[in-house]
């Protein structure tokens, strides 16, 4: 039976000659493995930056709930990006959040608020002029919570002295366009303790390949 639903790419991996397999967070499934059959060939006309991370999808899919790799029937961007792509800061910051995301989010069936908050952030990242460069710390604080072990309800913050603490609320309970008092050396004092944090919630999450860009870049 077919499905429209919004997705969200995750990651692909080549698959033989011309094809790959997508990881996709669905709006209605949760995430998703599908085949893309020809993406890769050259016939099939730019198709595969469908299915660079992080890209907004709006998706007819075929859904068997046994099957572990579905089929998508048709596909387009549901919200083109205008800066992502373009601005090396935030290309590493997406970078970042990808694969935080591919290694953190396992959810299947109903993920309605989880996906909302992540295709949300996607779009305000994009749209962002100034005050970015706290973005990925927001996010994965932010997160958190949706994941089931928000940092808010943890000794997390102990590892913080008292006005660090109180940065750390401020990034959570802010929105993404307001700024916060950080230099490059407590941000990334920061993002050592939040991803140690994830590290001891999430089994999958060890080894991070982006975040040598991410600092580089930031």
């Amino acid at each position: 039976m077919l499905h429209k639903t919004r997705g969200i790419v995750f990651k692909y991996f080549k698959y033989r000659d011309t094809s790959i397999i997508a990881k996709v967070f669905t709006e209605e499934f949760g995430l998703q493995t599908y085949i893309v059959n020809g993406v890769r060939s050259k016939s099939s006309k730019g198709r595969i930056a469908l299915y660079q991370p992080l890209t907004l999808l709006d998706l007819v899919v075929y859904y068997k709930e046994t099957a572990d790799i579905n089929r998508i029937s048709e596909v387009k961007c549901g919200s083109p990006f205008q800066t992502i792509q373009t601005d090396v800061r935030k290309t590493a910051i997406a970078m970042f959040i990808a694969e935080i995301l591919y290694k953190c989010v396992k959810e299947e069936g109903e993920v309605h608020d989880l996906f909302e908050f992540i295709y949300r952030s996607i779009e305000i990242l994009d749209h962002l002029e100034t005050n970015y460069q706290n973005f990925h710390l927001q996010f994965m604080l932010k997160l958190s919570k949706y994941l089931g072990f928000g940092i808010e309800s943890s000794d997390f913050l102990d590892v913080f002295y008292a006005e660090e603490a109180f940065l750390v609320n401020e990034l959570m309970d802010n929105s993404y366009e307001d700024s916060a008092r950080l230099n490059n050396s407590s941000r990334r004092k920061m993002l050592d303790h939040i991803i140690k944090f994830f590290q001891t919630n999430v089994d999958s999450l060890k080894e991070i390949n982006s975040i040598k860009v991410l600092q580089e870049v930031l």
